[in-house]
């Protein structure tokens, strides 16, 4: 998938996923302790808990580091291109690898053994308590309570999209599943399913599916090339960009905002576009607006603050904050020196990550990473690392 989503490796999914039953519970349990519990035992490791960890990637592996000082405290070879996710909770991340979702207990700066096998791994999504997996190779969706992530396999429910694709799919706090719809060749929108798996709403009107993002009132934004398709209340509405082709296909949303925050492309041709412009999009009236924000930005740019801020990492190094309700750029934040966009979506480039007030960026040019408070634009640490990272992640905070 071109602009950060395109999947690695391929590898069958295992005997005991295959097994499943469509929507049926399978994974482990245990009668003497709880899987969460067993996770956060740390008599089997001699390394100190790290504190509200974050986790980063580089050619070959993983650096886990202290939120607070930004100091490496493990340092956790992997080979191959890997990345990572927040899987939910408060002590794990999900590190997508050639063969599936592994489960790092990042607290304790370690891969657990867990892993969700499957071929191509692509998104992962948290929201309302359950996190969601799709494998593109498959289009096998897993569905599980990330309080249940330990050292055993938690319990999981699947659901089989009717073609393998990059897709995506989130479950929502009434049990609504709403997933992709399309093939390797083809994307071409959103079904919603209800509890019971029947098929409760459907779109076709999105060409080339990509990304999701929720807001306020679960409200969930899909992008398409010409738009964006919004689900709330039962309904999917279309929200159309305002020009003939319009690619949204990376999203951040706001529980304490109605509008979501999207990228946007208008040149189809394009070997690689790098635009200048954001799209806000609001669920409530179904508008669409457009930012010009007068500096390009990737993939990994797009975030939201602790108020519902917009929040963009530009190629000019700074963090543009924008007011959601009146697209108006409050403020401008200069956190790194200038740098272009690879043309390789899988080769280093800044990274944009916030958790509560706090924003992390990866500056791969010069192997560091920092952490910025998002209010006052003060810089709270920095760090060096032996190895230029790529992907930025980490648990939500205590």
């Amino acid at each position: 998938m071109k602009n950060g989503s395109r999947t690695r490796g391929t590898i069958a999914v295992t005997v005991l996923l295959a097994a499943c039953v469509t929507l049926t519970a399978c994974g482990g349990g245990d009668t003497s302790k709880t899987a969460a519990e067993k996770s956060s035992d740390t008599s089997g490791t001699s390394a100190k808990p790290v504190k509200d960890p974050i986790v980063a990637t580089y050619d070959g592996g993983l650096y886990v580091l202290d939120g607070e000082t930004l100091k490496v405290a493990e340092d956790i070879p992997l080979k191959g291109f890997n990345r990572v996710n927040p899987a939910g909770d408060d002590r794990h991340v999900m590190v997508s690898t050639a063969t599936g979702f592994q489960v790092m207990d990042a607290v304790g700066r370690r891969l657990t053994g867990v892993e969700f096998k499957g071929s191509k791994p692509g998104h992962v999504v948290h929201h309302a308590g359950r996190t969601v997996l799709f494998s593109d190779g498959t289009g096998e969706v897993t569905v599980f309570d990330p309080a249940a992530l330990g050292d055993t396999r938690p319990k999981t429910t699947t659901y089989d999209s009717a073609a393998p694709h990059h897709g995506v799919a989130i479950r929502l706090a009434n049990g609504e599943l709403v997933t992709t719809l399309g093939t390797e060749e083809k994307r071409v929108g959103i079904t919603v399913l209800g509890k019971d798996r029947e098929e409760i709403a459907r779109s076709e009107e999105c060409p080339g599916v990509h990304g999701e993002a929720t807001a306020r009132d679960e409200a969930v934004v899909i992008g398409c090339e010409d738009g964006v398709l919004v689900y709330k209340g039962g309904t999917i509405t279309k929200v159309k960009s305002p020009t003939a082709y319009g690619r949204i296909g990376n999203q951040a949303g706001s529980d304490e905002s109605p509008i979501v925050l999207g990228d946007y492309k208008k040149d189809r041709d394009a070997e690689l576009e790098r635009p200048e412009q954001v799209s806000l999009i609001d669920t409530g009236s179904g508008e669409m607006r457009l930012v010009d924000i007068g500096t390009s930005y990737t993939f990994r740019s797009l975030a939201r603050g602790p108020h519902g801020e917009a929040l963009v990492l530009g190629i000019d190094g700074r963090i543009h904050v924008i007011d959601p309700e009146t697209g108006r750029i409050t403020k401008r934040i200069s956190v790194l020196g200038s740098w272009q966009e690879p043309l390789d979506w899988q080769q280093p480039r800044p990274a944009l990550f916030v958790r509560d007030h706090t924003a992390y960026v990866s500056d791969p040019s010069s192997r560091k990473l920092l952490a910025i408070d998002i209010e006052s634009g003060e810089r709270l640490a920095s760090t060096p690392l032996p190895k230029a990272p790529n992907e930025l992640s980490g648990v939500k905070g205590h």
